[in-house]
């Protein structure tokens, strides 16, 4: 039997790297060069990033072309991180370092003391190891209590006790941004950086040389800086100082989703996936359309205050819910399937509340809010897949014995034989794609019948957490009105001076009250 072949073994020493023609070159050079070949080859370059396709991604790559320092400036929820994290996808899988490194050296050029020791000392004997692209990746989140020390180094005191001087190098215990050498490295919330750790960046942002506890370390570090902040902290928590922000090369905007198929597609890919249940809960278009449009109007809402941001993660967090109120539902009933139905809306007041910031403060009034932007979304839904006049025939099926009841914990069958009953809903829920199974007509009924009551064409009653709709009454008129009580007013329609009895009386007069003195 043959021997099999063993997987060839990357080099392990100096002289083994530089045999197998390795040829060292700086992270940007790496970054440029894997950037350009990925754009060549029409690969996507920002995995799981929806909506910044014209946009942020352009700038990202103008950036990252230029070898630039950046800010990425956002509102919350609008995938700041998750697009620096994705940037470590452009380095190479793994680069060689030597072994024990605290920085990453490369073995063809260390800059630490240790590692240009190793070298002198071993030559081709150094050893080397590989270090893989997620491993290149470093970020610390901008707090008012980080220290100098965090970020750069600072003295390790068990390497002096240990017998070394404290005016030797190596004593140096090198904080994040060192150690993160030849990689990206961001500053999350850049604005809460205090303004002294600010200006002891400036050496590093532009010298590429740091400064611990006295020591004047020269070292090139090989580091990409970014920066994310909101620009409410610009002047709510804090400021980049125009120094800091000036060693920056580019500044770069993102922005929330322009468009609410966008925002549908961010949900469902960042939503919690159960397997166990996937399968058995429906979202029917129309009404993830209006979970969608929920966050929209919110964004728009004076209601709301707009500085603060309305994030994705409350779309997200509706949908999760609104599949789990469905999903309750039809364990519950013991249904096999289940479709979101408007009724299951009422459980996003819990999942929307937190992530609104009201411009009042008046106790009490999110509910209200919240209530109203999903009744908004239900009608601009409804509205952009229906004219009113369309449904003339549903409407008018509503005679005064007539009512459809609908809620949260009604049986999809009900609704079927709602529909049966109601003329001209047919055609409506083929249009919807609902017309075959009975959870899809259950969510297809309850969205067009409060779209109508929404558009003020049927009347709609609520009692015990269930809703019925009516027909909606005709508005009397004046004069039907003033019939009632003709004897009370004082009105007297057969008696009008110069009439014939068989004229018509015209509009009714009032009789004269006689005064005190006649």
């Amino acid at each position: 039997m043959p021997r099999r072949k063993k997987p060839h073994a990357p080099p392990a020493t100096l002289g083994e790297l530089r045999a197998s023609g390795y040829q060292s070159r700086s992270l940007r050079d790496e970054i440029r060069a894997n950037l350009s070949e990925r754009i060549a080859a029409g690969d996507e370059l920002f995995p799981g990033i929806l909506g910044y396709e014209t946009t942020t991604i352009p700038e990202i790559e103008n950036a990252l072309m230029s070898g630039q320092d950046m800010i990425i400036l956002g509102e919350r929820g609008q995938a700041k991180s998750r697009m620096v994290r994705a940037i470590t996808g452009l380095l190479d899988e793994r680069v060689p370092v030597i072994k024990g490194s605290e920085i990453n050296d490369d073995p063809c050029a260390p800059i630490s003391r240790a590692g240009i020791d190793l070298v002198t000392e071993q030559g081709d004997d150094t050893p080397v190891e590989w270090l893989a692209r997620e491993d290149r990746y470093g970020e610390k989140l901008a707090t008012p209590d980080i220290t100098m020390a965090e970020l750069l180094g600072d003295v390790d005191p068990i390497k002096v006790a240990e017998g070394r001087y404290l005016s030797d190098e190596l004593t140096i215990h090198y904080g994040l941004i060192p150690r993160t050498n030849r990689g990206v490295f961001c500053i999350n919330e850049l604005p809460d950086l205090p303004e002294r750790i600010q200006v002891g960046l400036f050496n590093l942002m532009e010298e590429r040389d740091i400064q611990i506890k006295g020591y004047r370390v020269r070292m090139p570090l090989d580091i990409l800086i970014v920066g994310t902040a909101n620009p409410e902290d610009y002047t709510n928590r804090g400021r980049i100082i125009t120094p800091l922000k000036d060693r920056y090369g580019a500044q770069v905007r993102t922005h929330y989703p322009e468009r609410i198929n966008d925002e549908l597609k961010i949900a469902e890919q960042e939503r919690s996936h159960y397997d166990a249940s996937e399968e058995r809960v429906h979202v029917p278009p129309y009404m993830a359309e209006v979970i969608g449009e929920i966050t929209s109007l919110a964004r728009r809402s004076p209601e709301v205050n707009q500085r603060s941001g309305v994030s994705v993660r409350m779309t997200i967090a509706n949908l999760e819910t609104a599949r789990a109120s469905a999903l309750r539902r039809a364990l519950r009933l013991k249904e096999e399937m289940a479709s979101i139905r408007v009724s299951d809306m009422s459980g996003l007041i819990a999942s929307t509340r937190g992530k609104l910031e009201l411009e009042t403060i008046e106790e009490g009034r999110e509910n209200d809010v919240v209530e109203d932007l999903i009744k908004r979304a239900v009608l601009e839904v409804f509205d952009r897949n229906f004219h009113s006049d369309e449904l003339d025939g549903v409407v008018a099926s509503f005679d005064p014995g007539t009512t459809v009841e609908a809620g949260q914990d009604l049986p999809s069958d009900e609704y079927v034989n709602a529909a049966s009953r109601v003329i001209g809903l047919g055609p409506v829920l083929r249009r919807l794609e609902a017309d075959d199974k009975p959870h899809e007509v259950a969510s297809a009924v309850e969205f067009v019948l409060e779209g109508l009551h929404l558009n003020r064409r049927l009347n709609r009653d609520s009692a015990g957490g269930r809703v019925t709709y009516r027909e909606k009454q005709r508005p009397r008129s004046l004069r039907e009105g003033m019939d009632i009580r003709l004897e009370d007013l004082g009105f007297d329609v057969n008696d009008v001076p110069g009439a014939d009895p068989g004229d018509d009386p015209g509009p009714p007069r009032r009789r004269r009250r006689p005064r005190d003195s006649e």
